[in-house]
């Protein structure tokens, strides 16, 4: 027997199956989707199990070494899926299958010198590092060239060789537990122990009672007998219980009580959306629908009735939720309807914890994983329903290889296992409602509130006039005359700032110096808590000049507004106030998330000041004013979709406001009160928005018109830059249909990171059926010069950012 191999190398002369021999005492073992241990030139590396053959046609394989998994890790769906992936993303099969499983167990190799003599045959300084020892790592082996070149020597006479360790990172948790021995339950407890050992007596007897011959964790013997670890450890001595360790699960939510609340009494329009919905379901159909909801018109609750019908069929549900979406309110909804049977995965877990969650899917033991984009990946073998909340969201595409579209890779899976999937959204991107429009996706749509309460009014302030009038304060005059109302009602408010720290940019008021990144060509941003100036983009930081270091002016001073610069603002005007402020800088810590969302449900604060994070996911009763304070910050960006994005957030955001029985109201502070996206926003009409923006696409000859690729050159040397851009520019023409339009070479928007200038060009096209073909002919082509780290070409299949 023999198997097909994608070994853990990412390059593209090795993207393609090699063939090992499985060993006789392995045969009964190995299986697709396994990872093994073999042999791949001079070392020993992780590969996964692709396909099983009886026969090869390959002259001397080499046997497998080892296998690191009992169970495959990839179902055959999966190991499928990572091959669509990988032509669809235009990257390596070993990148794909890699993105599907835990950190924790993506094992690591280890460079090994190891002797094959006596130690006495070395020179003195390699005895003094083998000193006692069969084998070094190679990186504590000192690196001056008189020791290499020993190492060299002693190589080549064969005294030690050159060997690499596979190490599996995977790390079960355990816990020390006992169970009774075979003497204690085959004889009566009062045979093999005095009965005056009252509390010795009383462990066997709990034993007997509850262990049902299984082990119990030593600490809940400890807690439901009040003894101590030493009466048990006396027992352990006397042979009548048996010490061993007990795997455990990691588990974020072990501390956190999850309440049932009562299933609500669905409204005629979540019960005609439900319908067809459920059908298909009973009817195994792979039909992807389209849920346009207005806020607060009772998704989620659509979402939870579908998963009840799953769930009682033995199938499984996945449920994609965006990173900042998944507040402990989202958490607890999900929790609350299905107690075990749900797994959560995020960012904000653990490796450890996220491995344990992936092991309870992987096992079986839950039906539904609730978690942001890379829970799309969630090994489950028996799916009923995959639902993707606000499918809008730009973070469900990822930007790293694969370079995949979550939605994208839910659609394939609901027509691998034959059904629905679900994707719900206030503002569905255009893409998708154009799909529901044609007929691809099946449109639904709840246009009220569940409690009939009218969306808030939106007051759209002119900060212009505002600045006419004298007041050059972020906050305009009606913003903080309702901030004012909200505190004295002892009602909740939201204010958002799609900017962290405390300014955009210092410059000298002298001169006209602006502090940039050394790497980036990018303002640094200060940051008033540490007094520093950062760069958001590769994380250079420095002290904040006192003085200019061009001129030497103390004129230095802030422009721009962060959220820390709110903060502050906010305590010299409304002292009174409590403010929670919500951003990177304050989540950062684990459970500082869900720490300031509790303490603001609590009503512990007034005002909860954030970024993007608080845009979505919040579903509190008291919060009646939302506040916008700069409506600008996208609209301006150099990507075609900024209208579309400034549409979503505002309406996202205006959405927070009013959801139970007090109303609400929105203001938004804009510098550009007349651009369509900020007054079809005021309006809450996504029909009129979506149809002039349509327009505007449609003449731009962007999506849904067109599909768009994106080929982004950097390097070091901005004239190789240039010449390599333009020479895949005019290859890109050359092989292309002429319908498709070829964009470029042009500067990136922002023109360098990380001391790499960059270039790009941009694809337009209809129909390209060889375009993934060709795009893979230019990566194998520069695939020398990408792994020196010269070069750095990236290849971007329908992009989210243009930056």
């Amino acid at each position: 027997m023999y198997a097909r191999v994608i070994v853990d190398v990412a390059a593209g002369q090795i993207n393609k199956p090699f063939d090992y021999a499985i060993p006789d005492e392995l045969s009964h073992l190995i299986r697709p989707g396994m990872r093994v241990i073999v042999p791949f030139g001079p070392r020993k590396i992780q590969g996964f199990v692709w396909k099983v053959a009886e026969s090869t046609d390959v002259p001397n394989v080499k046997p497998i070494a080892d296998v690191l998994d009992p169970h495959p890790v990839l179902t055959s769906e999966l190991l499928e899926l990572g091959e669509w992936l990988a032509k669809e993303t235009v990257c390596f099969l070993i990148t794909a299958f890699q993105s599907m499983i835990p950190a924790a167990i993506r094992a690591k190799s280890k460079k090994i010198l190891q002797l094959n003599s006596e130690n006495d045959q070395l020179p003195p300084v390699l005895q003094v590092l083998f000193q006692g020892k069969h084998k070094v790592e190679w990186d504590k082996v000192p690196k001056e060239k008189g020791t290499l070149s020993l190492v060299k020597q002693a190589l080549e006479k064969n005294i030690m060789e050159v060997v690499y360790e596979v190490k599996d990172k995977t790390r079960k948790k355990t816990i020390p537990a006992v169970k009774l021995s075979r003497e204690v339950r085959d004889q009566s407890l009062l045979d093999v122990l005095d009965s005056r050992a009252k509390k010795q007596y009383a462990v066997l007897d709990y034993m007997r009672n509850h262990s049902d011959g299984k082990s119990v964790p030593i600490q809940r013997v400890m807690e439901d007998l009040a003894v101590t670890r030493q009466v048990i450890r006396t027992l352990i001595q006397k042979n009548l219980l048996i010490e061993e360790e007990l795997e455990s699960y990691r588990d974020p939510y072990e501390n956190r009580e999850f309440h049932t609340f009562p299933r609500p009494a669905l409204t005629e329009g979540q019960t005609n959306v439900l319908e067809p919905i459920v059908q298909s379901l009973e009817k195994k159909e792979h039909v992807p629908f389209l849920l346009r909801g207005v806020t607060g018109s009772g998704k989620t609750e659509i979402y939870l009735r579908a998963i009840e019908r799953v769930i009682k069929t033995g199938k499984e549900a996945i449920v994609l939720v965006p990173e900042i979406s998944l507040t402990p309110q989202m958490v607890e909804r999900f929790k609350g309807r299905f107690g075990s049977k749900v797994a959560v995965l995020h960012s904000a877990l653990s490796s450890g914890e996220k491995y344990d969650e992936w092991r309870k899917i992987h096992r079986k033991e839950v039906q539904v994983a609730v978690g942001a984009r890379s829970a799309v990946f969630a090994p489950f073998e028996n799916l009923g329903l995959l639902i993707i909340d606000e499918e809008h969201e730009g973070s469900y595409k990822q930007e790293d290889h694969p370079r995949y579209h979550a939605r994208q890779v839910a659609l394939w899976r609901g027509k691998y296992h034959g059904c629905p999937v679900i994707m719900g959204s206030a503002t569905p991107s255009l893409e998708s409602y154009a799909r529901a429009k044609r007929g691809v996706y099946r449109l639904l749509e709840l246009p009220e509130r569940v409690n009939n309460t009218a969306l808030p009014p939106v007051h759209i302030t002119d900060m212009r006039t505002e600045l006419k009038k004298g007041n050059r304060s972020v906050f305009s005059e009606i913003l903080l005359e309702k901030l004012k109302d909200r505190l004295q009602k002892n009602e909740q408010s939201v204010l958002f700032l799609n900017r962290r720290g405390y300014s955009t940019f210092i410059m000298c008021r002298d001169c006209g110096y602006t502090a940039e990144c050394p790497h980036c060509e990018i303002t640094l941003t200060y940051h008033h808590n540490d007094r520093k100036i950062k760069c958001h983009y590769c994380g250079y930081e420095e002290i904040l000049p006192s003085l200019c270091p061009e001129c030497h002016s103390d004129q230095i001073r802030f422009f721009g507004t962060g959220t820390q610069k709110v903060e502050q603002e906010l305590t010299k005007l409304l002292p009174e106030a409590r403010v929670i402020r919500m951003d990177v800088d304050t989540t950062s810590r684990k459970g500082s998330h869900e720490k300031l969302l509790t303490s603001f449900g609590r009503g512990e604060a007034d005002i909860l000041l954030g970024t993007q994070m608080i845009a979505k996911g919040l579903d509190f009763p008291k919060i009646t004013l939302a506040g916008i304070l700069a409506a600008d910050t996208m609209l301006h960006l150099p990507d075609f979709r900024a209208s579309e994005r400034t549409f979503q957030l505002l309406t996202q955001v205006s959405g927070r406001a009013g959801r139970d029985k007090l109303a609400g109201e929105v203001v938004i502070q804009t510098y550009t009160p007349d651009h369509y996206s900020i007054q079809y926003a005021k309006h809450h009409d996504y029909e009129a928005f979506m149809l002039e923006e349509m327009g505007q696409r449609k003449q731009g000859g962007y999506p849904p018109y067109y599909y768009l690729a994106l080929v982004t050159i950097a390097h070091e040397d901005v004239v190789q830059v240039m010449k390599t851009a333009e020479k895949i520019a005019s290859y890109l023409k050359n092989s292309l249909s002429p319908e498709t339009k070829v964009l470029g070479p042009t500067v990136s928007p922002i023109a360098r990171i990380k001391d790499r200038y960059r270039y790009q060009c941009m694809i337009k096209y209809r129909n390209e059926p060889n375009l993934t073909d060709i795009l893979n002919q230019i990566a194998a082509r520069y695939q020398k010069e990408m792994a020196a780290d010269k070069f750095f070409i990236s290849i971007d299949m329908n992009p989210q950012m243009f930056m």
